[in-house]
Protein backbone atom coordinates (compact mmCIF):
# COMPACT_ATOMS: atom_id res chain seq x y z
CA UNK A 1 0.00 0.00 0.00
CA UNK A 2 1.67 3.61 -0.65
CA UNK A 3 1.86 6.12 1.04
CA UNK A 4 2.64 9.97 0.20
CA UNK A 5 3.80 13.32 1.93
CA UNK A 6 1.26 15.80 2.31
CA UNK A 7 3.50 17.60 -1.06
CA UNK A 8 3.30 14.70 -2.62
CA UNK A 9 -0.19 14.28 -2.29
CA UNK A 10 -0.68 17.85 -3.08
CA UNK A 11 1.05 17.87 -6.29
CA UNK A 12 -0.34 14.24 -6.99
CA UNK A 13 -3.99 15.89 -6.66
CA UNK A 14 -3.09 18.62 -9.12
CA UNK A 15 -2.23 16.30 -12.19
CA UNK A 16 -4.96 14.62 -14.38
CA UNK A 17 -3.13 11.17 -13.97
CA UNK A 18 -4.78 10.91 -10.76
CA UNK A 19 -8.11 10.59 -9.45
CA UNK A 20 -8.44 8.73 -6.31
CA UNK A 21 -5.61 7.31 -3.61
CA UNK A 22 -5.09 5.46 -0.59
CA UNK A 23 -3.20 6.86 2.66
CA UNK A 24 -1.77 4.97 5.70
CA UNK A 25 -2.47 7.47 8.68
CA UNK A 26 -1.01 6.74 12.11
CA UNK A 27 -3.16 7.25 14.73
CA UNK A 28 -2.44 7.96 18.73
CA UNK A 29 -2.38 4.22 19.83
CA UNK A 30 0.00 2.91 17.03
CA UNK A 31 -2.86 0.85 14.67
CA UNK A 32 -2.62 1.92 10.99
CA UNK A 33 -6.00 2.44 9.14
CA UNK A 34 -6.65 3.05 5.35
CA UNK A 35 -8.80 5.66 4.17
CA UNK A 36 -9.51 5.53 0.07
CA UNK A 37 -10.28 8.91 -1.19
CA UNK A 38 -11.57 10.23 -4.38
CA UNK A 39 -11.78 13.83 -6.08
CA UNK A 40 -12.44 15.36 -8.79
CA UNK A 41 -9.52 17.52 -9.97
CA UNK A 42 -10.86 20.67 -10.56
CA UNK A 43 -12.81 20.56 -7.22
CA UNK A 44 -9.70 19.86 -5.20
CA UNK A 45 -7.84 22.88 -7.38
CA UNK A 46 -10.75 25.24 -6.41
CA UNK A 47 -10.94 24.22 -2.77
CA UNK A 48 -6.83 24.42 -2.43
CA UNK A 49 -5.06 21.88 -3.11
CA UNK A 50 -5.93 20.09 0.07
CA UNK A 51 -3.69 23.08 1.85
CA UNK A 52 -6.31 24.39 4.31
CA UNK A 53 -7.62 27.40 3.39
CA UNK A 54 -11.03 26.83 2.90
CA UNK A 55 -13.27 28.58 5.36
CA UNK A 56 -15.36 26.38 7.61
CA UNK A 57 -18.89 25.61 5.90
CA UNK A 58 -18.73 26.91 2.87
CA UNK A 59 -19.06 23.13 1.52
CA UNK A 60 -16.53 24.25 -1.09
CA UNK A 61 -14.53 20.67 -0.87
CA UNK A 62 -17.18 19.07 0.23
CA UNK A 63 -20.80 19.61 -0.66
CA UNK A 64 -23.58 17.50 0.93
CA UNK A 65 -26.11 18.71 -1.47
CA UNK A 66 -23.93 17.21 -4.82
CA UNK A 67 -21.85 14.63 -3.22
CA UNK A 68 -23.87 13.37 -0.10
CA UNK A 69 -27.42 12.11 0.61
CA UNK A 70 -29.13 16.13 0.63
CA UNK A 71 -30.04 15.35 -3.50
CA UNK A 72 -29.91 18.50 -4.72
CA UNK A 73 -32.97 19.54 -2.19
CA UNK A 74 -31.01 22.92 -1.34
CA UNK A 75 -31.78 22.34 2.35
CA UNK A 76 -28.38 22.22 4.12
CA UNK A 77 -28.47 26.04 4.53
CA UNK A 78 -32.03 26.17 5.74
CA UNK A 79 -31.78 22.88 7.98
CA UNK A 80 -28.60 24.44 9.68
CA UNK A 81 -30.19 27.69 10.19
CA UNK A 82 -33.52 26.54 11.33
CA UNK A 83 -32.53 23.42 13.44
CA UNK A 84 -35.53 22.04 14.61
CA UNK A 85 -38.24 24.40 13.63
CA UNK A 86 -36.94 23.55 10.19
CA UNK A 87 -39.64 22.37 7.64
CA UNK A 88 -39.13 21.24 3.75
CA UNK A 89 -40.55 23.75 1.21
CA UNK A 90 -43.22 21.15 -0.42
CA UNK A 91 -46.18 22.87 -1.23
CA UNK A 92 -48.67 22.53 1.51
CA UNK A 93 -51.98 22.12 1.71
CA UNK A 94 -53.58 25.28 3.60
CA UNK A 95 -54.88 23.34 6.44
CA UNK A 96 -51.95 21.38 6.90
CA UNK A 97 -50.12 20.75 10.24
CA UNK A 98 -46.08 20.88 10.61
CA UNK A 99 -45.18 18.84 13.68
CA UNK A 100 -41.36 19.48 14.83
CA UNK A 101 -39.07 18.39 17.67
CA UNK A 102 -40.01 21.18 20.16
CA UNK A 103 -43.46 20.72 20.14
CA UNK A 104 -43.78 16.82 20.31
CA UNK A 105 -41.77 14.00 20.15
CA UNK A 106 -43.71 11.69 18.26
CA UNK A 107 -46.82 11.95 15.62
CA UNK A 108 -50.37 12.40 16.88
CA UNK A 109 -51.96 9.12 17.81
CA UNK A 110 -54.20 8.94 14.56
CA UNK A 111 -51.76 9.39 12.55
CA UNK A 112 -50.67 6.43 10.22
CA UNK A 113 -46.49 6.80 9.76
CA UNK A 114 -45.39 4.77 6.11
CA UNK A 115 -41.72 3.74 5.00
CA UNK A 116 -41.79 6.38 1.85
CA UNK A 117 -40.19 5.61 -1.46
CA UNK A 118 -37.65 8.61 -1.67
CA UNK A 119 -34.00 7.69 -3.32
CA UNK A 120 -34.99 8.53 -6.59
CA UNK A 121 -36.93 11.63 -6.24
CA UNK A 122 -33.77 13.73 -6.79
CA UNK A 123 -33.95 12.75 -10.79
CA UNK A 124 -36.15 15.59 -11.64
CA UNK A 125 -36.11 18.34 -8.17
CA UNK A 126 -33.39 20.62 -9.78
CA UNK A 127 -35.15 21.00 -13.42
CA UNK A 128 -32.52 18.66 -15.01
CA UNK A 129 -33.74 15.01 -16.17
CA UNK A 130 -31.54 12.07 -16.55
CA UNK A 131 -31.48 11.07 -20.50
CA UNK A 132 -29.28 9.18 -23.04
CA UNK A 133 -27.39 7.38 -20.07
CA UNK A 134 -26.88 5.11 -23.64
CA UNK A 135 -27.16 6.36 -27.28
CA UNK A 136 -28.53 4.14 -29.86
CA UNK A 137 -25.58 3.72 -31.65
CA UNK A 138 -23.69 2.57 -28.22
CA UNK A 139 -26.64 0.91 -26.41
CA UNK A 140 -26.64 -1.21 -22.49
CA UNK A 141 -28.17 -4.59 -22.36
CA UNK A 142 -31.39 -4.87 -20.02
CA UNK A 143 -32.52 -8.36 -19.33
CA UNK A 144 -35.91 -9.22 -19.54
CA UNK A 145 -37.17 -10.73 -15.75
CA UNK A 146 -40.86 -11.48 -17.29
CA UNK A 147 -43.95 -10.78 -20.11
CA UNK A 148 -47.42 -11.72 -19.74
CA UNK A 149 -50.80 -11.00 -22.41
CA UNK A 150 -52.84 -8.58 -21.10
CA UNK A 151 -55.57 -8.54 -22.91
CA UNK A 152 -58.25 -11.45 -22.91
CA UNK A 153 -58.16 -14.28 -25.52
CA UNK A 154 -61.21 -12.94 -27.63
CA UNK A 155 -59.76 -9.16 -28.14
CA UNK A 156 -58.05 -8.61 -31.30
CA UNK A 157 -54.20 -8.10 -31.50
CA UNK A 158 -51.98 -9.45 -28.68
CA UNK A 159 -50.54 -6.86 -26.01
CA UNK A 160 -47.96 -7.35 -23.27
CA UNK A 161 -46.18 -6.15 -20.40
CA UNK A 162 -43.05 -6.51 -20.49
CA UNK A 163 -40.32 -5.68 -17.42
CA UNK A 164 -36.98 -5.61 -17.95
CA UNK A 165 -34.14 -5.48 -15.62
CA UNK A 166 -31.58 -1.73 -16.66
CA UNK A 167 -27.95 -1.98 -16.03
CA UNK A 168 -27.06 -0.54 -12.44
CA UNK A 169 -27.16 3.43 -12.62
CA UNK A 170 -29.47 3.74 -15.58
CA UNK A 171 -32.23 5.89 -14.19
CA UNK A 172 -35.59 7.48 -16.04
CA UNK A 173 -38.83 9.48 -14.86
CA UNK A 174 -42.50 9.37 -15.48
CA UNK A 175 -43.33 10.08 -18.83
CA UNK A 176 -40.11 9.35 -20.78
CA UNK A 177 -39.22 6.75 -23.43
CA UNK A 178 -36.55 4.39 -24.17
CA UNK A 179 -35.14 2.58 -27.16
CA UNK A 180 -35.12 -0.83 -27.74
CA UNK A 181 -32.46 -1.96 -30.87
CA UNK A 182 -33.59 -5.33 -32.31
CA UNK A 183 -30.71 -7.79 -33.15
CA UNK A 184 -29.44 -8.50 -36.70
CA UNK A 185 -29.62 -6.71 -39.88
CA UNK A 186 -32.25 -5.21 -41.74
CA UNK A 187 -32.80 -7.20 -45.13
CA UNK A 188 -33.81 -3.42 -46.77
CA UNK A 189 -30.66 -1.86 -46.27
CA UNK A 190 -27.88 -4.41 -44.90
CA UNK A 191 -27.27 -1.81 -41.90
CA UNK A 192 -28.49 -2.71 -38.29
CA UNK A 193 -31.86 -2.30 -37.47
CA UNK A 194 -33.17 1.59 -36.22
CA UNK A 195 -33.83 1.54 -32.64
CA UNK A 196 -37.83 1.29 -31.59
CA UNK A 197 -38.86 3.70 -29.18
CA UNK A 198 -41.57 2.68 -26.33
CA UNK A 199 -43.23 4.52 -23.86
CA UNK A 200 -42.37 3.82 -20.53
CA UNK A 201 -45.33 2.08 -18.32
CA UNK A 202 -43.86 2.22 -14.93
CA UNK A 203 -42.74 4.82 -12.34
CA UNK A 204 -38.64 5.84 -11.45
CA UNK A 205 -38.85 3.33 -8.82
CA UNK A 206 -40.49 0.57 -11.06
CA UNK A 207 -42.92 -2.47 -10.63
CA UNK A 208 -41.00 -4.22 -8.49
CA UNK A 209 -39.82 -0.83 -6.67
CA UNK A 210 -35.99 -1.11 -6.26
CA UNK A 211 -35.22 1.53 -8.96
CA UNK A 212 -33.51 -0.92 -11.39
CA UNK A 213 -36.27 -1.79 -13.47
CA UNK A 214 -38.88 -0.60 -16.09
CA UNK A 215 -41.85 -1.71 -17.72
CA UNK A 216 -43.11 -1.48 -21.75
CA UNK A 217 -46.67 -1.79 -22.96
CA UNK A 218 -46.14 -3.38 -26.48
CA UNK A 219 -48.58 -4.56 -28.99
CA UNK A 220 -47.60 -7.18 -31.34
CA UNK A 221 -47.57 -5.92 -34.79
CA UNK A 222 -48.74 -8.10 -37.33
CA UNK A 223 -49.89 -7.83 -40.56
CA UNK A 224 -52.97 -10.12 -42.14
CA UNK A 225 -53.59 -10.61 -45.80
CA UNK A 226 -57.26 -9.28 -46.43
CA UNK A 227 -57.51 -12.33 -48.62
CA UNK A 228 -56.66 -15.10 -46.22
CA UNK A 229 -57.24 -13.64 -43.40
CA UNK A 230 -54.01 -15.21 -41.89
CA UNK A 231 -51.03 -13.06 -40.40
CA UNK A 232 -47.66 -12.81 -43.08
CA UNK A 233 -44.92 -13.40 -41.08
CA UNK A 234 -42.82 -11.83 -43.84
CA UNK A 235 -44.25 -8.50 -42.52
CA UNK A 236 -44.64 -8.59 -39.14
CA UNK A 237 -42.91 -5.98 -36.87
CA UNK A 238 -39.70 -7.13 -36.02
CA UNK A 239 -39.08 -5.35 -32.67
CA UNK A 240 -42.52 -5.76 -31.45
CA UNK A 241 -42.38 -9.55 -32.38
CA UNK A 242 -38.97 -9.75 -30.57
CA UNK A 243 -40.09 -8.66 -27.71
CA UNK A 244 -43.43 -10.66 -27.25
CA UNK A 245 -40.96 -13.57 -27.89
CA UNK A 246 -38.82 -12.96 -25.22
CA UNK A 247 -37.75 -15.40 -22.39
CA UNK A 248 -36.70 -14.21 -19.11
CA UNK A 249 -32.70 -14.00 -18.80
CA UNK A 250 -32.72 -12.91 -22.71
CA UNK A 251 -30.72 -9.62 -23.18
CA UNK A 252 -32.33 -6.83 -24.95
CA UNK A 253 -30.24 -3.72 -26.33
CA UNK A 254 -31.70 -0.28 -25.12
CA UNK A 255 -30.39 3.14 -24.98
CA UNK A 256 -31.74 6.14 -23.61
CA UNK A 257 -34.04 7.55 -21.29
CA UNK A 258 -35.00 10.06 -23.85
CA UNK A 259 -38.19 12.73 -23.91
CA UNK A 260 -39.03 15.94 -22.03
CA UNK A 261 -42.75 16.42 -23.64
CA UNK A 262 -45.39 14.49 -21.27
CA UNK A 263 -43.75 15.03 -17.71
CA UNK A 264 -46.18 15.19 -14.79
CA UNK A 265 -46.75 18.96 -13.89
CA UNK A 266 -44.56 20.49 -11.27
CA UNK A 267 -47.53 21.80 -9.29
CA UNK A 268 -49.01 18.85 -7.25
CA UNK A 269 -52.72 20.57 -7.16
CA UNK A 270 -53.00 21.18 -10.89
CA UNK A 271 -55.38 18.96 -12.84
CA UNK A 272 -53.73 16.08 -15.29
CA UNK A 273 -55.97 15.26 -18.29
CA UNK A 274 -54.72 11.91 -19.92
CA UNK A 275 -56.22 10.81 -23.01
CA UNK A 276 -54.94 7.45 -24.89
CA UNK A 277 -55.82 5.06 -27.42
CA UNK A 278 -54.26 1.38 -27.29
CA UNK A 279 -51.03 1.06 -25.99
CA UNK A 280 -50.63 5.01 -25.51
CA UNK A 281 -52.27 4.14 -21.76
CA UNK A 282 -48.37 3.58 -21.09
CA UNK A 283 -47.24 6.69 -19.38
CA UNK A 284 -50.64 7.42 -17.73
CA UNK A 285 -50.10 3.96 -16.03
CA UNK A 286 -46.73 5.41 -14.81
CA UNK A 287 -48.49 8.45 -13.88
CA UNK A 288 -51.42 6.87 -12.30
CA UNK A 289 -49.31 4.49 -10.02
CA UNK A 290 -47.07 7.31 -9.52
CA UNK A 291 -50.05 9.60 -8.01
CA UNK A 292 -51.98 6.77 -6.43
CA UNK A 293 -50.54 3.94 -5.38
CA UNK A 294 -47.07 4.06 -4.36
CA UNK A 295 -45.59 5.38 -1.20
CA UNK A 296 -43.86 8.69 -2.40
CA UNK A 297 -44.17 12.22 -1.65
CA UNK A 298 -45.92 12.80 -4.91
CA UNK A 299 -48.81 10.62 -4.33
CA UNK A 300 -49.65 12.06 -0.93
CA UNK A 301 -48.99 15.82 -1.91
CA UNK A 302 -51.31 15.53 -4.68
CA UNK A 303 -54.77 17.41 -4.30
CA UNK A 304 -55.72 17.65 -8.08
CA UNK A 305 -58.04 15.35 -10.23
CA UNK A 306 -56.63 13.11 -12.65
CA UNK A 307 -59.10 12.39 -15.66
CA UNK A 308 -58.26 8.90 -17.82
CA UNK A 309 -59.92 8.62 -21.27
CA UNK A 310 -59.39 5.14 -22.66
CA UNK A 311 -60.02 4.00 -26.21
CA UNK A 312 -59.94 0.64 -27.09
CA UNK A 313 -62.23 -1.89 -29.02
CA UNK A 314 -63.82 -4.32 -26.77
CA UNK A 315 -64.08 -4.67 -22.96
CA UNK A 316 -61.51 -8.21 -23.70
CA UNK A 317 -58.87 -4.59 -24.68
CA UNK A 318 -59.20 -2.94 -21.93
CA UNK A 319 -55.66 -2.61 -20.58
CA UNK A 320 -54.58 -2.22 -16.74
CA UNK A 321 -58.25 -2.58 -15.30
CA UNK A 322 -57.34 -4.11 -11.74
CA UNK A 323 -54.97 -1.90 -11.26
CA UNK A 324 -56.84 1.49 -12.29
CA UNK A 325 -59.55 -0.11 -9.87
CA UNK A 326 -57.55 -0.07 -6.84
CA UNK A 327 -56.31 3.10 -7.95
CA UNK A 328 -59.98 4.39 -8.02
CA UNK A 329 -60.41 2.93 -4.97
CA UNK A 330 -57.50 4.42 -3.14
CA UNK A 331 -57.99 7.96 -4.66
CA UNK A 332 -61.47 7.36 -2.59
CA UNK A 333 -59.31 8.04 0.83
CA UNK A 334 -56.57 10.38 -0.60
CA UNK A 335 -56.74 13.67 -1.46
CA UNK A 336 -56.46 13.79 -4.98
CA UNK A 337 -59.13 12.34 -7.54
CA UNK A 338 -59.61 9.79 -10.04
CA UNK A 339 -62.24 9.53 -12.66
CA UNK A 340 -61.95 7.34 -15.60
CA UNK A 341 -63.66 7.19 -18.62
CA UNK A 342 -63.79 4.16 -21.06
CA UNK A 343 -64.17 4.19 -25.02
CA UNK A 344 -65.41 1.04 -26.26
CA UNK A 345 -65.76 1.65 -29.61
CA UNK A 346 -67.31 -1.72 -30.42
CA UNK A 347 -69.54 -2.14 -27.61
CA UNK A 348 -70.42 1.25 -26.84
CA UNK A 349 -72.40 4.61 -28.62
CA UNK A 350 -71.95 8.15 -28.59
CA UNK A 351 -74.43 10.46 -27.82
CA UNK A 352 -74.23 12.88 -30.88
CA UNK A 353 -74.70 10.82 -33.48
CA UNK A 354 -75.52 7.18 -31.89
CA UNK A 355 -72.27 5.67 -33.66
CA UNK A 356 -69.48 4.40 -32.12
CA UNK A 357 -67.82 5.95 -29.17
CA UNK A 358 -64.43 6.67 -29.44
CA UNK A 359 -62.32 9.35 -26.73
CA UNK A 360 -62.92 12.74 -29.38
CA UNK A 361 -66.36 11.85 -28.38
CA UNK A 362 -65.96 11.47 -25.12
CA UNK A 363 -64.42 14.65 -24.72
CA UNK A 364 -67.16 16.17 -26.73
CA UNK A 365 -70.00 15.29 -24.43
CA UNK A 366 -67.75 16.44 -21.23
CA UNK A 367 -66.81 19.74 -23.64
CA UNK A 368 -67.54 22.34 -20.06
CA UNK A 369 -65.52 19.94 -17.83
CA UNK A 370 -62.37 19.67 -20.42
CA UNK A 371 -62.13 23.38 -21.10
CA UNK A 372 -62.47 24.42 -17.73
CA UNK A 373 -60.03 22.14 -16.59
CA UNK A 374 -57.66 23.62 -18.54
CA UNK A 375 -58.73 27.44 -18.04
CA UNK A 376 -58.34 26.45 -14.31
CA UNK A 377 -54.39 25.42 -15.05
CA UNK A 378 -54.86 21.51 -15.82
CA UNK A 379 -52.23 19.99 -18.24
CA UNK A 380 -53.60 17.58 -21.31
CA UNK A 381 -51.59 14.72 -22.62
CA UNK A 382 -52.38 12.45 -25.50
CA UNK A 383 -50.60 9.63 -26.04
CA UNK A 384 -51.77 6.83 -28.91
CA UNK A 385 -51.79 6.01 -32.82
CA UNK A 386 -51.53 9.26 -34.85
CA UNK A 387 -54.51 8.76 -36.52
CA UNK A 388 -56.07 10.14 -33.06
CA UNK A 389 -55.46 13.27 -33.10
CA UNK A 390 -56.97 14.77 -36.10
CA UNK A 391 -60.84 13.83 -34.72
CA UNK A 392 -59.87 14.91 -31.18
CA UNK A 393 -58.92 18.32 -32.56
CA UNK A 394 -61.74 18.54 -34.98
CA UNK A 395 -64.14 17.68 -31.88
CA UNK A 396 -62.21 20.30 -29.75
CA UNK A 397 -62.61 23.01 -32.33
CA UNK A 398 -66.13 22.45 -32.93
CA UNK A 399 -67.38 22.51 -29.82
CA UNK A 400 -64.79 26.35 -28.93
CA UNK A 401 -67.14 27.58 -32.16
CA UNK A 402 -70.03 26.80 -30.83
CA UNK A 403 -69.22 28.16 -27.76
CA UNK A 404 -68.27 31.34 -29.15
CA UNK A 405 -64.04 30.90 -28.86
CA UNK A 406 -61.62 30.98 -30.92
CA UNK A 407 -60.05 27.73 -30.86
CA UNK A 408 -56.43 28.62 -32.52
CA UNK A 409 -55.96 31.28 -29.56
CA UNK A 410 -56.99 29.22 -27.32
CA UNK A 411 -54.85 26.13 -28.43
CA UNK A 412 -52.11 28.33 -28.49
CA UNK A 413 -52.64 29.83 -25.03
CA UNK A 414 -52.57 26.53 -23.45
CA UNK A 415 -49.23 25.39 -25.66
CA UNK A 416 -47.77 28.44 -24.50
CA UNK A 417 -48.59 27.71 -20.90
CA UNK A 418 -47.07 24.04 -21.58
CA UNK A 419 -50.76 22.47 -20.58
CA UNK A 420 -50.81 20.65 -23.98
CA UNK A 421 -48.80 17.74 -24.72
CA UNK A 422 -49.03 14.86 -27.47
CA UNK A 423 -46.87 11.83 -28.28
CA UNK A 424 -48.27 9.93 -30.75
CA UNK A 425 -46.57 7.37 -33.34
Amino acid sequence: MATFSSAVLIALLSTARVNSFTLDVKVPSSSSRSFALFADKDQVKKSGCGIPVVDSGNCLLFDPEKEGKLQGTGALSSRIRDGANYSPNYFLPDDATIITSASSSSPPADVEVLDAQHWLEYLDSDGNLPVNFAKPNSPVKATLLGRTRIISEDAPGDIQHIILRLPEGMHYVEGQSLSVIPPGIDPKNNKKYSPRLYSIASTRYGDILDGNTVSLCVRRAEYYDPATGLADPTKKGVCSNMLCDATPGVQIDVAGPVGKTMLLPSDPNADVIMVATGTGIAPFRGFMHRLFMEETVARHMFGGTAWLVLGVPTTGGLLYQEEFDAMLSNASVGSGTLKIDYAISREMTNKIDGGKLYVQHVIAQNAREFFDRLDGGASVYFCGLKGMMPPILETLEKVASENGLDWSAKLKEWKANHQWHVEVY
